[in-house]
């Protein structure tokens, strides 16, 4: 009671020092009933108006000429217990349908209405009615949390269009645990750091998703700007191919380097369930960009060379590269197993596409060998040898004619006789000099045998 009664007094000294003497009509502060009033120079009571007390905070007087206690004025000021003006402070407000409010008033005492605010390093919005709002905003662009506070960076958060506020009480960031992506109803949002929520630009490659760097990692987000996940189109260059895709892994990141998985579920023509891919520092996996191969699509990593299909999967076995742009232009690479799938090199014995061996000569660049080489003759990897019966053949390689035996041996400065009895003179360098000492000598002359290799 000691307490009320001073806190009284003390109400009375800041509103009265210098209040008026009535008789005299002076302007001030007085109590009449219990009640605090403003009288002008003229005596009247003065109703609907800001007047300063002693202490120099405004006070407001209402429609009875009696100070305003824990109440608005005009819908954009609010007085509190003591009748003073509430500035630059928050302010926890019940409303008459029973919701509590959060508001702030500026330095000039309005409430702050529809916009953002910067207060203690931390940014708000306030709605037109000047409410704190919380949860998605302003066309689902931006979120503050339950305190209000606009967030920024990584949210895991309810979509929009299934978010209540009342009802689903998010915790930004919070551990799933072994729930799968989604399960939850929860999803990864990605805010700048104005809080603009991230979504992909109209102009942006893909159809339905956008791909953005986030700390030196890609990341993909449909256009509510929901993380995707998985395998995504993200450039539609209208091909359909594996080279418009890119690969999130369940946190979200694009995959770099090579990466063991289930192909895209609208490609088709892969050979098994899972399939090894490559991507390259920009999530982009190395492809051919057709199935006719060149030497242009062999890619070095890791020390190993490799030659990529048009569907993204490193090719193995014997395979045809072109190395220009005849149809002519081409040679043998060996890939090895599939387990391997790189460029072999040197002498080895080769499963052909009929599914017989032949023995092949590759170079240190991968290139099948087409000449001569540690006394046998080669054309473009495949060594060439006397086939059906025949004893000795002639083969025409590189512009020259070549005699070799059934083990693909060169004959060199002799004369020897096939299987028709044709006799063959060579020279030192196994080159045919005359058959049947016919200078005519081209229709002793073979096509050299070709290698039969895989094509996609």
């Amino acid at each position: 009671m000691k307490r009320k009664m001073t806190a009284m007094c003390l109400a009375a000294v800041l509103l009265s020092a210098g209040t008026v003497n009535l008789t005299a009509w002076a302007e001030g502060w007085a109590e009449a009933e219990g009640n605090w009033v403003y009288y002008d120079s003229n005596g009247n009571k003065v109703y609907n108006d800001w007047k300063k007390g002693a202490d120099g905070q405004w006070r407001y007087l209402d429609g009875n000429g009696t100070m305003a206690v824990n109440s608005w004025v005009d819908g954009e000021y609010y007085v509190d217990s003591n009748g003073i003006m509430v500035t630059e402070k928050w302010l926890h407000v019940p409303e008459d349908d029973g919701e509590d409010e959060w508001y702030y008033f500026s330095a000039s005492g309005k409430k702050v209405e529809d916009t953002w605010k910067k207060i203690s390093d931390k940014w708000y919005h306030f709605d037109s009615n000047g409410a704190m709002e919380r949860g998605w905003i302003l066309d689902d662009t931006y979120y503050t949390g339950d305190d209000g506070v606009m967030r920024t960076g990584w949210q895991k958060l309810i979509p929009p269009d299934e978010y209540d506020e009342e009802i689903n009480k998010v915790v930004p960031g919070y551990d799933t645990g072994n729930v799968e992506y989604g399960e939850d109803g929860c999803y990864w949002f990605y805010f700048g750091t104005n809080g603009k929520k991230y979504v992909p630009s109209d102009d942006n490659s893909g159809d339905d998703y956008g791909t953005r760097k986030i700390d030196g990692t890609y990341y993909c987000f449909d256009e509510d700007g929901i993380l995707q996940i998985g395998w995504k189109d993200v450039r539609d260059n209208g091909d359909g191919g594996i080279q418009d895709y890119m690969y999130f892994g369940s946190d979200g990141k694009a995959r770099i380097g090579w990466y063991s998985i289930e192909p895209p579920e609208n490609l088709d023509g892969y050979d098994g369930d899972v399939e090894w891919f490559y991507f390259s520092n920009n999530g982009k996996p190395k492809a051919a960009d057709s199935d006719r191969l060149d030497t242009q699509d062999l890619t070095r990593i890791n020390g190993k060379t490799y030659l990529f299909n048009e569907k993204g999967n490193p090719v193995y076995g014997l395979r045809k590269v072109y190395t220009g742009s005849g149809e002519d232009d081409w040679t043998a690479y060996y890939f090895g197993s599939k387990s391997e799938s790189c460029v072999q090199k040197g002498k080895m014995s080769v499963e052909e596409d009929d599914g017989t061996k032949a023995d092949y000569y590759f170079s240190d660049n991968g290139r099948g060998y087409t000449g001569v080489r540690d006394g046998r003759l080669y054309y473009k990897g495949k060594l060439q040898t006397a086939e059906d019966g025949q004893k000795y053949v002639c083969y025409r390689v590189d512009g020259g004619n070549y005699v070799v035996n059934g083990s693909g041996k060169l004959m060199k400065g002799t004369t020897v006789k096939n299987s028709d009895g044709v006799k063959f003179k060579t020279t030192s360098s196994g080159i045919l000099s005359t058959a049947d000492d016919d200078p005519d000598i081209d229709s002793y002359v073979t096509e050299p045998l070709e290698p039969l290799c895989l094509e996609d």
